[in-house]
């Protein structure tokens, strides 16, 4: 068996770590062990941070999407969200936000027609 030396793959894989680690403070970003050990951990924020985004944005739309709803009809984000769900209506949590935010004329008809959805259902 052929004996492999591994000079330029080695070196190479040490350069791409170099590279990603570009920009850390001091040894972090110069000496291969110590820029190793950076990236791992800022890979793994990375990962984390992008499950974190969704479950922000998610909290966000709930946000805008209460205010709206008592703004405009006075329901809380829990009836509103019950009555979208007895009328039918079915928009998801993105769209409704942005529909708030960018025209409440039209937010106001859907937290209409949940409200009227509500009152039938109570009855």
């Amino acid at each position: 068996m052929p004996r492999v030396k591994r000079g330029t793959k080695r070196r190479a894989n040490r350069a791409k770590t170099l590279e990603r680690a570009s920009g850390f403070f001091l040894t972090k970003s110069k000496l291969h062990r110590s820029a190793q050990e950076a990236v791992e951990r800022a890979l793994k924020f990375a990962y984390a941070g992008r499950k974190q985004k969704k479950r922000q944005y998610r909290s966000l739309w709930i946000v805008r999407i209460g205010a709206a709803a008592r703004e405009a009809v006075g329901l809380s984000y829990s009836q509103f969200m019950h009555g979208l769900k007895l009328a039918g209506i079915e928009l998801d949590r993105k769209v409704l936000a942005e529909t708030a935010t960018a025209d409440a004329a039209q937010f106001a008809q859907i937290a209409a027609q949940a409200k009227a959805a509500l009152a039938t259902s109570a009855q």
